[in-house]
């Protein structure tokens, strides 16, 4: 399963820095060694929660064009959210 995890991690970021998402913010948590990375682009937001040294173990949060919660457990489903919520701006 770490195999999928850390595929999911490194596919997850080719695929941003191919899209050209910007680093928003990053918040470290120092006592749980938690880093939690806010990406942006355009009109679309995502969050990734990594445990520090553990990039395998990351999870990635995202929503649809109607505000809600997606979690993401494949590429797939960030890349619908994310096309879905770019084809509604005009």
């Amino acid at each position: 399963m770490s195999n999928i995890r850390a595929s999911l991690y490194s596919k997850v970021h080719q695929w941003i820095d191919g899209i050209g998402f910007r680093l928003n913010s990053s918040t470290v948590d120092r006592k749980s060694n938690i880093i939690i990375n806010h990406y942006f682009y355009e009109t679309f937001n995502f969050f990734e929660k990594e445990k520090k040294g553990e990039p395998e173990k990351s999870k990635f949060l995202c929503f649809d064009t109607y505000g809600e919660k997606i979690k993401v457990k494949s590429l797939l489903d960030l890349e619908t959210a994310f096309f879905e919520n770019i084809s509604q701006l005009k």
